[in-house]
């Protein structure tokens, strides 16, 4: 009897298992989601045609536009001046750079302005007697002849007679003599030509000056020149008197320029051209690096975007109805980060901003209706 009852009890326990394995299997079927379908929301903006001003950057380092390198024409000794001949030095229009010792050289211009002075004494003379219609002005200008002054031009020789009497007296050879003698005698001493620094000294007070000796550099500090190269697909766009906004790029302080020359010739190697601009203030330093932005011309009925909104084959995306369509266009002109575009109709919606794996027929929300993710 108990032999049945276990038998029993195995056969139930056996069909028992057999329906709970049965349950769980059927209880982990999965269910597939329910698809979302998510709807972008895009940036636009309404197209309304009207002047862009084309801007072409450029940069570069300034340079003083008036610079004098200091050559010695003469030889002799450096002398102390009133100023120390030091990089740095200022110096106003009329004062003297550099003085080098001439006394020998001094020496020798009065020996020959005093041999010129005695020629006219000898003639005084002869020509009282022979010329006395001329003499007069021969007696004023030897009276006025001061000696230690710059010799003044002769009186002018007004007849042939005149003119053959004192150049057989040797006096115009003496006189030219003595003028070549006085112009070299100036180059002992070099003055500004303009107000300005030194920006360069190669010697120093005391040391002996050789003549072809180059002795420094001096600059004026009021007006600077900043040259760019500028690619030629933009150069028929610069014009001279063009202004320019330059920027300096370590405290993006701004400063006022203009365009004054532009180079005719093309560099073969860049192919760019040069152009130069011209800017003045108190603030700026030779040497300073500049970014320039030219306003190389105004495009009429045209927009700009950003650049890479313009698709391959010279299209944009637009929207029409919340769904992304494409339109041709005529891009004018191409920066770094911007594109110029034509022929884009006042009123159409365009895309401001790029969409990644944006496709014609993409179904869209407008950021300005206050877009949130679709799900359906």
């Amino acid at each position: 009897m108990r032999k049945i009852i276990f038998t029993v009890l195995g056969i139930l326990l056996v069909v028992v298992s057999f329906f709970l394995a049965g349950a769980i299997i059927d209880s982990k079927k999965t269910f597939k989601p329910k698809s979302e379908k998510v709807v972008k929301t895009v940036f636009t903006e309404v197209v309304k045609n009207g002047t862009v001003p084309i801007v072409v950057s450029a940069n570069g380092n300034l340079t003083a536009k008036q610079r004098v390198e200091l050559y010695a024409e003469v030889q002799g000794v450096f002398k102390k001046g009133s100023k120390l001949f030091k990089e740095g030095q200022a110096f106003r229009k009329g004062e003297t750079i550099i003085s080098i010792d001439a006394n020998e050289y001094a020496a020798s211009v009065q020996s020959a302005k005093s041999n010129l002075f005695n020629q006219l004494t000898a003639v005084m003379p002869d020509l009282r007697l022979d010329y006395p219609d001329i003499y007069s002005k021969w007696q004023d200008y030897l009276s006025n002849f001061d000696m230690s002054k710059t010799t003044p031009p002769l009186p002018e020789l007004a007849t042939e007679k005149e003119k053959f009497f004192i150049s057989g007296r040797g006096i115009l050879t003496s006189f030219y003599n003595v003028k070549n003698l006085e112009q070299r005698l100036s180059k002992y001493r070099i003055v500004a030509p303009f107000s300005g620094i030194l920006t360069e000294t190669l010697v120093t007070e005391g040391t002996l000056v050789r003549s072809g000796q180059k002795l420094g550099e001096f600059i004026n500090t009021e007006v600077y020149e900043l040259e760019v190269a500028i690619s030629k697909r933009y150069t028929d766009l610069l014009k001279v008197g063009e202004s320019v906004e330059l920027t300096n790029l370590d405290d993006n302080s701004t400063y006022k320029g203009k365009v004054t020359r532009i180079s005719g010739s093309i560099d073969q190697l860049t192919q760019t051209v040069n152009a130069y601009i011209e800017v003045d203030d108190k603030n700026l330093r030779e040497g300073m690096y500049l970014e320039a932005d030219l306003d190389a011309k105004k495009e009429e009925n045209a927009i700009q975007v950003d650049r890479g909104l313009l698709l391959e084959g010279n299209k944009i995306f637009i929207v029409r109805d919340s769904v992304l369509d494409k339109i041709d266009v005529n891009p004018v002109y191409f920066s770094d980060k911007s594109v110029v575009l034509k022929d884009v109709p006042d009123g159409i919606t365009i895309v401001s901003k790029p969409i990644s794996g944006a496709f014609t027929g993409m179904a869209v929300k407008i950021y300005s209706e206050q877009p949130e993710n679709i799900k359906e």
